[in-house]
């Protein structure tokens, strides 16, 4: 999935206090397409561009697949800079990239490739299904790692449990006893959280983490505060606790992450800390450039690259 914005990174942080009470930042997410497949896109917006390190936020579906349609199918592109980060709720999805890795996900599913200096890879629905539901996000890599070598990672299983009739699974990071086996590089969380019965949630949450919620299915009140699916909850910093309300069968996501620090630029599919990076990311992969080998077994066009949105530096 790609962003094709150029985008820097949002330094500010502050939910004010208004008449006693802390603001809630709303960011509806915008309507986009990728690879055939209608998504809501949260992360970066216009509000928004980055919480921690998570620098991108697709909900994608739920979608299901009519008469000749083959699901989701994105051709070859590439990526640096970043950790793509795909959860499965429902479909199944193949993916494959120029490491030679050929993983599908199912449902409960988590798989993360980490682009560092520079990888390719496709993602193709597949199986019997005729249905898709997921998330994927992107975690900006530190200045630090940005030039790492680039690896893949599939995690099958995940922590999982119940509290007050709602159904945690543990993405990334720490929350009390359970830890999540996912490889990150940056302080970050993430929990699916999904209602067994109508019910409210206090969640505790680490106060020097930025926390970001987005329902997926359902309705939630948010600190009573009521959000509808796809509108992104911002809470800032310095929160201790984040109190939910939904009914039965609803879902959502909670991320969240210690401020990155750094700025970042966000274009197409790159992710850099300069102008410079991206445009040789961009030049590489036009000319075919071996940091960018083929993606073996899809039989398909690669992706065009956008147009730079400045000259050449």
């Amino acid at each position: 999935m790609s962003n094709s914005r150029p985008t820097h990174s949002s330094s500010s942080r502050d939910c004010p206090t208004v008449g006693g009470v802390r603001q809630i930042q709303r960011i509806t997410a915008r309507n986009a397409e990728v690879g055939g497949i209608p998504i809501n896109r949260a992360l970066p917006t216009r509000e928004r561009r980055t919480v921690g390190a998570w620098c991108f936020l697709d909900h994608a579906g739920p979608s299901v697949f009519s008469g000749s349609s083959k699901g989701m199918d994105v051709g070859p592109h590439p990526h640096i800079g970043l950790q793509t980060f795909t959860w499965m709720i429902e479909g199944e999805v193949l993916h494959r990239d120029s490491l030679g890795s050929e993983q599908v996900i199912r449902p409960g599913q988590v798989n993360l490739m980490t682009a560092g200096r520079g990888i390719a890879h496709t993602e193709q629905s597949t199986g019997e299904e005729r249905l898709l539901h997921a998330a994927q996000l992107w975690i900006a890599l530190p200045a630090g790692n940005a030039d790492m070598a680039p690896r893949f990672d599939h995690y099958p299983d995940l922590p999982s449990w119940a509290q007050n009739g709602v159904r945690h699974t543990l993405l990334v990071g720490e929350f009390e006893q359970y830890r999540s086996p996912v490889f990150t590089l940056s302080p970050l969380i993430a929990i699916d959280l999904e209602w067994q019965s109508d019910g409210y949630l206090p969640l505790p949450l680490r106060e020097d983490f930025e926390i970001g919620f987005l329902p997926l299915i359902g309705a939630f009140e948010v600190n009573d505060e009521k959000f509808s699916p796809d509108e992104f909850a911002y809470l800032g910093m310095n929160v201790n606790q984040i109190g939910l309300n939904a009914r039965k069968g609803s879902r959502a996501l909670l991320i969240g992450g210690a401020p990155l620090n750094e700025e970042i630029l966000i274009w197409w599919n790159f992710v850099g800390h300069s102008k410079q990076d991206i445009t040789r990311a961009q030049h590489d992969w036009e000319q075919g450039n071996s940091r960018f080998p083929d993606v073996g077994g899809y039989s398909g066009p690669r992706l065009t690259a956008p147009r730079l949105p400045w000259s050449d530096v």
